[in-house]
């Protein structure tokens, strides 16, 4: 069995899954981090807010328990999650004191995740994450405060998008601090989820405003948004059962891959570790080119069945200790076209990996097989496979020949960039695995394809 991990292919996927998982001790450290900050602002809130409400337990109550009710309706989106909270935070923030608002934050989010953990869904230990989820409401209350804590009636579009862009402020510095200090997330790859959970938000507060207009005349109208959760639950619901059930068809793939690399691994022990080595270096090129999401998922896949069409050649072709004569090549060169037939008849995105199997022998000047492709009409994924085989099999013991030195290896790559193989992909080969290249040699960076 091949000894790496293929890449997941369904981010949020992976967001739940982690819920069943206990606190690491990192998330301990950095949740005592963020939570002691929160209760620092609590306490300023309490300072500053001289035009403070009086604070109701039965208005608390209401607040918490539709904070609980809107996170029912969990939103899986492509990278994130999320839910219509802000149908229950912006009333909270004109019906409780400012420093009340987080606490009903808190607590709407301990009842809101009690179901699952008593079902086993949610490792206990997860609800002590609250006041860091909680910490995006302080936002929002520190500007009600400095405005003087006004009614809803009164709040205008500055004040509103002044509110919202405190929100999304405090939300951001602290869930880049939590991710920084336990996942180590790039900055760049937080603000790409992030903006899907903004958008919603944004979207739902005007319609939030509305609901405290109504809710300061009476708070029994905020209760009349509780359908709304409702229908949004059980919309929420469906999305996560075909979630649920793409990643286990995700999962299906993924393991019908590993099997058929073990088969090629089983068959021939060479193309076995060629193909792991291919793998490693292939994904590495898609990093260095930029490629990202279900294009990176695709080289990866690509370069582990590059050769699974090899197992439908004759073992005495496959193994011949020497170079192949004219007949035996046309045989051999039939594997790509095997590859993507079996591929194919896995279906989903495999097709899509069938396609850059075909295409992992075409050359850049037209001369390759089995469709004689060119330049940039070759799937970019199956010239970076390309260059990565040729490298492997350049610099690894055959058993008609030595493993050629690095040097050697490179300055064939470049003799052959423009002609065999992509220049851009031949550069970003060479500064991955970090070759000796020949003096007065440039190498170009190369960008995204």
């Amino acid at each position: 069995m091949p000894d790496f991990t293929l890449t997941k292919t369904t981010p949020a996927a992976e967001s739940l899954a982690e819920e069943e998982e206990r606190l690491t001790a990192a998330e301990v450290r950095a949740e005592i981090l963020v939570a002691a900050g929160l209760f620092a602002a609590v306490i300023a809130l309490i300072v500053f807010d001289h035009g403070a409400r009086d604070a109701s337990i039965p208005l608390f109550v209401l607040c918490a328990v539709q904070i609980a009710l809107s996170h029912t309706a969990r939103i899986d989106l492509p990278f994130a999650w999320t839910a219509p909270v802000q149908l229950a935070v912006v009333p909270t923030l004109f019906l409780l004191p400012a420093w009340l608002v987080p606490m009903a934050m808190m607590t709407g989010i301990v009842l809101a995740r009690m179901p699952d953990v008593v079902r086993g869904r949610t490792a206990p230990g997860r609800l002590l994450l609250s006041p860091g989820n909680a910490w995006f409401t302080v936002g929002p209350a520190a500007v009600l405060v400095a405005a003087g804590s006004p009614d809803p009636q009164d709040v205008g579009i500055a004040l509103l998008a002044a509110m919202l862009v405190a929100q999304i402020g405090t939300d951001f510095v602290t869930s880049s601090i939590f991710q920084l200090r336990t996942r180590n997330i790039p900055l760049r790859e937080q603000i790409s989820e992030s903006l899907w959970v903004y958008g919603i938000d944004i979207a739902l507060a005007p319609v939030g405003l509305m609901t405290a207009v109504a809710a300061d005349a009476s708070p029994v109208y905020f209760l009349l948004v509780s359908p709304i959760f409702g229908v949004l639950a059980i919309f929420a619901g469906e999305r996560r059962t075909r979630l649920t059930q793409l990643t286990e068809l995700n999962g299906a793939y993924r393991g019908t891959a590993l099997v058929l690399a073990e088969v090629v691994d089983a068959d021939d022990a060479y193309t076995g570790m060629h193909t792991r080595d291919v793998v490693e270096l292939a994904v590495a090129v898609a990093d260095r080119l930029g490629l990202e999401g279900h294009r990176r998922r695709n080289v990866e896949f690509g370069a582990l069945l590059h050769d699974v069409g090899k197992v439908a050649i004759p073992k005495e072709i496959l193994n011949k200790p020497g170079p192949l004569d004219d007949a035996e090549w046309t045989v051999m060169r039939t594997h790509t076209v095997a590859g993507q037939r079996m591929l194919d008849r896995v279906g989903g995105f495999m097709r899509e990996v069938g396609a850059i199997v075909r295409g992992s022998h075409e050359r850049w000047d037209g001369g390759g097989y089995p469709d004689g492709l060119q330049a940039t009409d070759i799937p970019l994924e199956a010239r970076i496979i390309a260059a990565c085989d040729s490298w492997n099999a350049m610099t690894t013991d055959r058993v008609y020949r030595a493993a050629l030195p690095a040097h050697t290896a490179s300055r064939e790559m470049l003799d052959n960039a423009g002609t065999q193989f992509d220049p851009e992909v031949v550069a970003a080969v060479l500064l991955a695995v970090a070759a000796e290249v020949p003096t007065g040699v440039q190498v170009g960076v190369p960008v995204a394809g």
